[in-house]
């Protein structure tokens, strides 16, 4: 209550996360390279610049497509804007956060931590020195799930299986 939710990126997800952050009586703000300041007002969000995103922001969660517009969008700059007490989360594509930038940030202590869900390189190598960063929670691409979607996905695993040793596969790929 009282901390200010930053969003880049104020998509599906993004106005998911609005709506969370509100329900926890946070102030939430937000950018993105076109965002509508009305469209953001209609979800209760305000927008801002990037540069104010950062500042301002006790975390940042990221909800932004990778692409070569947003490849290493979030990288020194960013990350020294941010309060030392704010968290980063990343749970959108790795490469949006550039990785030595942040791994400085973290072992430096220019922010408070971040929670990861998504890497350059996936899974993320056993060696690989996010983990053993400073203030860091990884999970492995699977932040999102819920008990659930376990549930169906175990599911249909268990229906793959089956059906492939009685000799009629379902859910077959074909190349396209």
């Amino acid at each position: 209550m009282g901390a200010t939710l930053g969003l880049a990126g104020l998509g599906r997800i993004g106005r998911q996360m609005a709506r969370i952050g509100q329900a926890f009586e946070m102030d939430v703000i937000a950018w993105s390279q076109h965002l509508d300041p009305a469209a953001a007002a209609e979800v209760g969000v305000r927008a801002v610049s990037k540069a104010d995103l950062f500042a301002r922001a006790d975390v940042v969660s990221i909800h932004l497509v990778l692409s070569e517009r947003t490849r290493h969008l979030v990288a020194e700059p960013e990350l020294r804007r941010m309060k030392p007490t704010a968290y980063l989360v990343n749970t959108s594509r790795g490469p949006i956060v550039e990785r030595a930038a942040l791994l400085r940030a973290l072992h430096e202590g220019w922010i408070a931590g971040a929670g990861l869900d998504v890497y350059d390189t996936e899974p993320l190598p056993p060696d690989d020195s996010l983990r053993n960063a400073p203030r860091t929670v990884l999970t492995p691409h699977i932040g999102y799930v819920t008990e659930r979607t376990m549930k169906f996905w175990y599911a249909d695993a268990v229906d793959s299986i089956a059906a492939w040793q009685r000799g009629a596969p379902v859910r077959v790929l074909t190349p396209g």
